[in-house]
């Protein structure tokens, strides 16, 4: 059955469950008709035995009258009058002289009436149907037994089961034709739909699936399938965003760095602007490798690659370090780094990750923003925030909604180099560790990007691209 199309296992289900019913109905039928046949005949003989009685108690000294019959034979009815001892008083004038009871019937014929079935005294292979009544005429008692044959009976009930044992397989292939028909109308937008599927291909990912008007199982399939395949294409759309950006921030220190070296290698050139060339050539190499390293982090992500090796992680020797690592940077630029409120909290998280992200929070104020860069950290219910604040102009407006996005820049005139990744691995890690991160702009001035993380975090399935929505097929630690 698993093998069959589902039309057509629907359809013998529904003949199935039709044929029982078909059968169960058929048997009903039979029964009460021919129920309804042995009441008629009983009713029958119960007026002739009636007709009988009365006639005989009208005209007792017809009995004793030789020759004298008050039997009338209707067609293929008789009867016959039995004296206590059995003795045959009167009969139809075909019927054997032989009684119709037997010793024992003829005992309870004298005490109540009942009907009987035997075999026909004309035709004895055919059966008949009697009834048997006790009379009494002027202190005599006698029995009074009327019968038919129950041909006529018989023949009705074959006639009827022939025409069940007809009409029943056809109304049953009609049934499942119609069967067939309604499931395969059923299924026709299905149908559609498998063909608008196979037309669909990412080079125009944009296609939708049919859906029917009719609010039903299978137009919310379609508005289910047609959610996915925009997912899909935004999933596309973003791969090829991906690549595309990627593809330009590496065009460009590529080309810087080809430049350098073809001006190093030109004729001879004094050793300082040798020395300033491969200087530069090196700040490339570093953009290069800084970019490598964070389009491997994002692609880990995304292939559910990025593996948390989790530990309780002491925040205020975090904060410390990280503070340790940018001082002598920071100094350079005429600005410090401050924590605020030394921290008493610890959190559960991988500290290589934790504070890779706090490195590149920390790049970004020291690149985009002013001021001091202000670290802190706080236990809040069952989470700890992560904060890094800057004292410059904070984040344009219309930056905001896209600050987590791949390659996503500040105004222009705020950027002074970077690779657009930094808050996406931010946010990517923090989602890792089952929590999120969020920017704004802080109403002291500068802007404020906050990490909130369980404070027992736990591996989470995660997405680096620029939804951050959570796939089901991302996986950690892998």
């Amino acid at each position: 059955m698993g093998s069959l199309p589902i039309r057509v296992r629907v359809t013998l289900a529904f003949a199935g469950a039709m044929a029982v019913v078909l059968a169960v109905v058929g048997v009903a039928v039979y029964v009460r008709f021919a129920a309804q046949l042995d009441a008629t005949f009983d009713q029958g003989l119960r007026s002739r035995a009636g007709d009988i009685s009365s006639l005989i108690q009208q005209r007792d000294s017809a009995l004793s009258a030789p020759g004298a019959s008050v039997l009338v034979e209707r067609n293929e009815s008789f009867a016959q009058i039995l004296d206590a001892d059995g003795s045959v008083v009167d009969a139809s004038a075909k019927l054997q002289a032989a009684p119709l009871l037997s010793p024992a019937r003829l005992r309870r014929a004298a005490r109540q009436t009942f009907i009987f079935t035997r075999s026909n005294p004309f035709e004895r292979d055919e059966p008949a149907r009697l009834l048997a009544t006790p009379v009494t005429a002027r202190g005599r008692r006698l029995v009074v037994v009327v019968g038919a044959g129950a041909d006529d009976r018989n023949s009705e009930l074959a006639s009827l089961a022939l025409l069940l044992a007809i009409g029943g397989p056809v109304a049953l292939l009609l049934a499942s034709l119609a069967g067939y028909g309604v499931a395969t109308a059923a299924l026709r937008p299905v149908d559609a739909m498998r063909r608008k599927a196979e037309e669909i291909t990412d080079e125009d990912p944009g296609e939708r699936l049919p859906v029917g008007a009719a609010d039903d199982e299978l137009a919310r399939l379609g508005s289910t399938l047609n959610g996915m395949l925009a997912r899909l294409e935004d999933a596309v759309r973003r791969e090829r965003a991906f690549v595309a950006d990627a593809s330009h921030e590496l065009r460009t220190p590529l080309a810087i760095l080809k430049t350098e070296i073809e001006l190093a290698l030109r004729g001879e050139r004094p050793a300082t602007e040798l020395r300033d060339a491969l200087r530069s050539a090196a700040e490339e190499t570093d953009r290069l490798a800084e970019l490598a390293d964070a389009l491997l982090t994002i692609a880990r992500a995304d292939d559910g690659r990025l593996a948390l090796s989790t530990a309780r992680v002491d925040l205020p020797k975090l904060l410390g370090c990280v503070r340790e690592r940018f001082r002598s940077r920071a100094a350079d630029d005429g600005r410090r780094i401050a924590i605020d409120d030394e921290p008493a909290a610890s959190v559960t998280a991988d500290p290589r990750r934790i504070e890779q992200a706090l490195d590149n929070l920390v790049e970004n104020a020291l690149r985009h923003g002013a001021g001091t860069i202000h670290l802190s950290a706080a236990a809040r219910d069952a989470t700890v925030a992560l904060d890094v604040r800057d004292e410059g102009d904070g984040f344009a407006p219309d930056f905001l909604p896209a600050a987590f996005e791949r390659f996503s820049r500040a105004d222009p005139a705020r950027a002074r180099g970077g690779t657009g990744l930094g808050l996406a691995i931010v946010r990517t890690i923090a989602r890792a560790h089952g929590g999120e991160a969020r920017a704004v702009n802080d109403p002291r001035g500068g802007a404020r990007v906050t990490i909130e993380l369980p404070s027992a975090a736990q591996p989470q399935r995660v997405d680096g691209g620029v939804s951050g929505e959570v796939p089901p097929s991302a996986r950690i630690g892998r």
